[in-house]
């Protein structure tokens, strides 16, 4: 998120947990898997912003390596999936963001696009969320998933899956772990309005997860798209 805590709290109605640890972070503009993420959590205390590790970490795995292959979970298949059913039901989570990158192969390098919502507001990505006790240290890690579904025909020209994107009337919904309807979860996990988003064309130094900051934004030469897509939200 490059947005700042406050005005992602006042979007979510939550409370920021743990303010240092957003002030330490700051703006971000090449989020990877494994690294903190921003997500709001309804506990019966009130909602909150929190940092999460990106990769979702069931309660049964043996080390945190297991996050790595959860980093998205499909709409398709969240109610069923051992690794995900639990958390569908019962640790829901808002993950906001300012947009999403997806990528192209041109020839032998790898172009980024940044898609984000045409007014430039945040997104709010449907997640999932989950506690793991580390076996070896008995410290807690806090983790986090992305729900993925089909892509809509702006992102479709990039590739075939995109974030699940929630509207405002779907949030409280989402968050509440009181809701435990599958049926009526799944039904807000669908492609976002074509209207919502646009694709734009940034700097090859995204393709970098050690580079950082807004020269990240900065819109090269125009290239043609290729049809073979490399992606994040597979």
């Amino acid at each position: 998120m490059r947005a700042d805590p406050s005005d992602v709290t006042r979007i979510f109605d939550a409370e920021v947990r743990e303010p240092e640890a957003f002030a330490d972070l700051g703006p971000r503009y090449n989020v990877a898997p494994s690294q903190p993420i921003a997500v709001v959590v309804q506990r019966d205390e009130g909602r909150f912003l929190e940092l999460h590790h990106w990769g979702l970490v069931p309660a049964w795995a043996k080390s945190v390596a297991a996050g790595n292959r959860l980093i998205n979970a499909r709409a398709e298949t969240v109610a069923t999936s051992p690794a995900f059913r639990t958390a569908f039901l019962r640790r829901r989570c808002i993950i906001p963001a300012d947009g999403f990158y997806e990528w192209q192969r041109e020839g032998r390098r790898r172009q980024p696009y940044l898609i984000h919502a045409a007014d430039d507001r945040p997104l709010a990505f449907a997640g999932l969320w989950a506690p793991w006790r580390d076996p070896a240290t008995g410290e807690w890690l806090l983790s986090a998933a992305v729900v993925t579904t089909t892509a809509n025909a702006v992102v479709g020209r990039l590739h075939d899956r995109m974030p699940a994107i929630l509207e405002p009337e779907a949030w409280p919904l989402w968050a509440d772990p009181e809701i435990h309807d599958a049926g009526l979860l799944s039904d807000l996990l669908r492609p976002a309005d074509e209207g919502l988003l646009t694709v734009q064309q940034v700097s090859p130094l995204v393709n970098n997860v050690n580079n950082e900051g807004r020269a990240l934004l900065t819109l090269p030469e125009p290239t043609a798209v290729d049809p073979q897509p490399l992606t994040l939200f597979g």
